[in-house]
């Protein structure tokens, strides 16, 4: 999708001045090569500087892009034969969440992740990624019929946060988030979780309590949102830069801080620039750490996600 963000202008523009010459240099017989090298050159060198620089606003802004591969970009990049299951057994299904059963490089794998939508109708279909409680228990019952067959679970991670409107909350929201944090800490099959764009609050843990956590470079993990934040703290929701910053809810801040495993690279321009590049990093950290985690008993498998989450928030005290 091409929606430009702002501190990409100066990118897109010289581009698009490269992508000129070109035309006039295959069309003419003049020979424009030199200056297009030159441009080239100065593009690659606008693209570092910029993408190497990003602060946590704008990794933010890349986060929410509408072209990041969501869910089932994942899912058909990486699996096969996915068969999705519909439903919570109560009644409803949410589209906000897809989840089904699939295989990963040959191995049967339930697949469970939220899901955006790209244009307005899709968006509405599946509610801008914000699931309610029946897609959380519609993730947890995959999930366990994953535990009863032994099968490895993936997760992807991508929402602002749950739905917050009043019938979700009538409907036991808090109950369902807190119930599929509980369930998911008891599986006793590698649970490996990516956050591919937004992590946001109880939302995103509720399919995150994994043995191994994973982050793509310019995706986000957080408490709250930046603008939620900024409203609390400064009553203004313009001050949402400077909450991010302070939230540290980027990638690396995450990885030093021991909230994520590993951090996934994204070639500068970001994961929907180079969609390829990047499905194909996730699949490689996906499957390295399958291998390792699939070494484990059934017991230590939970005794490990366990003692990851417990290590989250530990400090020295030197006084």
């Amino acid at each position: 999708m091409d929606v430009v963000l702002d501190f990409e202008r100066p990118i897109v523009e010289l581009r698009k001045r490269i992508e000129q010459l070109r035309a006039l240099h295959d069309g003419d017989e003049v020979n424009l090569q030199a200056s297009i090298d030159q441009l080239e050159l100065q593009l690659e060198q606008l693209q570092a500087r910029t993408f190497s620089r990003l602060t946590a606003w704008q990794r933010t802004q890349i986060a929410r892009h509408p072209g990041r591969p969501f869910t089932l970009d994942y899912l058909a990049g990486l699996c096969t034969e996915f068969t999705e299951l519909h439903g919570d057994r109560a009644g409803y299904d949410d589209h906000a969440i897809v989840a089904g059963m699939a295989r990963f490089r040959g191995r049967p794998v339930a697949v469970v992740g939220h899901q955006k939508g790209r244009k307005t109708k899709e968006n509405i279909y599946r509610n801008f990624g914000m699931a309610r409680p029946q897609g959380y228990r519609k993730a947890l019952r995959v999930m366990k019929l994953a535990d009863d067959f032994g099968l490895p679970v993936l997760t992807f991670v991508d929402t602002p946060g749950a739905y917050p409107g009043v019938e979700a909350e009538a409907n036991g929201q808090a109950e369902a988030i807190a119930r599929s944090i509980l369930e998911m800490s008891r599986l006793t099959v590698p649970v490996v979780c990516v956050v591919t764009g937004e992590g946001g609050s109880g939302g995103a843990l509720a399919l995150a309590t994994a043995n191994r956590v994973l982050m793509l470079e310019n995706s986000i993990y957080s408490v709250i949102s930046p603008e939620g934040c900024a409203a609390i703290l400064w009553r203004d929701k313009a001050e949402a830069p400077r909450a991010s910053a302070a939230l540290r809810v980027t990638a690396r801040d995450c990885l030093e801080l021991g909230v994520v495993d590993e951090v996934v690279p994204e070639p500068y321009g970001g994961a929907h620039r180079h969609r390829q590049v990047v499905l194909d990093a996730v699949g490689e950290a996906i499957g390295r750490h399958l291998d390792e985690l699939e070494g484990l008993e059934p017991a230590a498998l939970r005794t490990d996600r366990h003692d990851r989450f417990r290590r989250i928030g530990r400090f020295l005290d030197v006084a």
